[in-house]
């Protein structure tokens, strides 16, 4: 006997008899659990209310609510609307009757009086497909898990990099904001992070001529449209107890998808103590 002991399969029918045949034919022949809900209503609230109902076994003609309409039903809610539903019914009518339920989302139908061997045959390849699906699910969150592992320990890195570099880091927005800095750049300025993230780059930085500081943002965003990066700057930091501090300043643009300035990378070298030849 095929073990499928990890599956639950409900099974829907108004007949108890027919639960009964069903429950029994399945259980001489596949060793799975088996759920039995004598309508639709019932059905619904079992899927709803339990985690483990893999397949659907689903009687069409049952009084009050069909078994179209708890498929439908089924196929509204987040929670049920992947359990595959295979229908039962004693004649398909029509191909319109027959087209219904594979609209409805029906994975397959099953004739009255059930053909044992076609009944069996047909949960084992579904418990097979979903075995395989569950494999295929359990081998991507695995490298989802792997990948995701990686880029901790590479972000991880980065930071280090970061707050150890010697180099004072400014990262800002297109205003000319704050969005990310280091300790060496709050060592330089004299400002926390709080403090300093949110500042315009204005308030904190100075080029060497009046002009240069008020043509300040625009005339970087248009230089670094053209060019992608400024390097070798010579310029100073004004310290949050309005000291200057000479340094050697460069800033590189990364663009967004579009192509326009997303962010500015800002890296100043403290110049104190150099002199120029």
């Amino acid at each position: 006997m095929p073990d499928h002991s990890n599956f639950t399969l409900l099974i829907v029918d108004d007949n108890a008899a027919n639960l009964y045949s069903l429950r029994s034919l399945i259980s001489s022949h596949l060793h799975a659990a088996v759920i039995e809900a004598d309508s639709g209503k019932q059905a619904i609230e079992i899927a709803s209310e339990r985690d483990d109902i893999d397949l659907i076994v689903l009687d069409i003609q049952m009084p009050e609510m069909d078994g179209f309409e708890a498929a439908t039903l089924l196929k509204m809610r987040k929670k049920t609307r992947d359990i595959p539903i295979i229908f039962l019914t004693a004649a398909f009518k029509t191909e319109e009757f027959q087209q219904r339920g594979y609209d409805l989302g029906a994975a397959d139908y099953l004739l009255k009086p059930i053909d044992d061997n076609q009944l069996i045959n047909k949960l084992s390849t579904y418990f097979r497909l979903i075995e395989k699906e569950r494999n295929l699910n359990r081998v991507l969150e695995q490298k989802v898990a792997e990948r995701t592992e990686q880029l901790h320990l590479a972000n991880q890195h980065l930071e280090k990099i970061l707050n150890t570099m010697g180099e004072a880091l400014l990262v800002l927005n297109r205003e000319g904001v704050v969005t990310r800095t280091n300790p060496a750049a709050l060592e330089m300025l004299g400002y926390n992070e709080d403090e300093l993230i949110g500042m315009s780059i204005g308030d904190i930085f100075e080029e060497e001529s009046d002009e240069q500081a008020k043509a300040f943002l625009g005339t970087w965003l248009e230089a670094l449209i053209r060019t992608g990066a400024l390097s070798a700057i010579e310029a100073a930091f004004i310290t949050s107890t309005e000291k200057r501090i000479p340094i050697l300043f460069s800033r590189t643009a990364i663009n967004d998808n579009a192509g326009e300035v997303e962010e500015i990378i800002c890296i100043a070298k403290n110049m104190s103590g150099y002199h120029k030849l």
